[in-house]
């Protein structure tokens, strides 16, 4: 949709624009004191409010925030017309130093979620469990032995793998089930 020659934009479309729930794109409008105008049964918001709304929005999707948003307005740091050190769209603007500082943090979160992991590692945890006669959220048997919710609660209140023995036996906080560890005694 092109803003050049949009007056005013009827604010139900604003939910098909921002992909949001009619309350939150509500909260968004009343959090920048934005009145819509009323032109009998429909809402209406200027080309000018739409541009604020557009730039909250992709300040929220890098991972800002209305108050920082609103902090960042006021306090004027608004990119000027030609200014060369800055990165940004309309009255939405990052530093560099701010940019390099979002992408390093980014980098690393990328580098926690990828580093190698040992592909045996879960046979300590679940040794440990055992021999500490630990209690187990299904959650956590499920990230351990990479299996989903739905398949482990599918087993009933018993199930063996990787040389254990998994006993549902009652709930964790959260109504989470809980599963007592216990080395696999069936040898055949």
């Amino acid at each position: 949709m092109s803003d050049g020659d949009i007056d005013r934009v009827p604010v139900n479309q604003l939910i098909t624009r921002y992909k949001l729930a009619r309350s939150a794109v509500y909260k968004r409008m009343k959090d920048l004191g934005i009145d819509r105008e009323k032109i009998g049964n429909r809402a209406y918001v200027s080309a000018e409010q739409l541009t604020e709304l557009d730039a909250l929005h992709d300040f929220i999707k890098v991972g800002g925030n209305v108050a920082e948003f609103i902090a960042r307005r006021g306090s004027g740091c608004r990119q000027s017309a030609g200014a060369t050190d800055e990165v940004g769209s309309s009255d939405l603007t990052i530093s560099n130093s701010e940019m390099l500082t979002l992408m390093k943090v980014f980098a690393e979160e990328l580098a926690a979620k990828i580093q190698p992991t040992d592909p045996l590692a879960y046979y300590e945890s679940l040794e440990s469990a055992a021999g500490k006669g630990w209690q187990l959220r299904t959650s956590e048997l499920s990230n351990l032995l990479k299996l989903s919710l739905k398949e482990i609660d599918s087993y009933g209140t018993t199930f063996y793998e990787a040389g254990f023995a998994f006993n549902r036996v009652g709930f964790r906080s959260g109504g989470e089930g809980a599963w007592r560890v216990t080395k696999d005694n069936r040898r055949a």
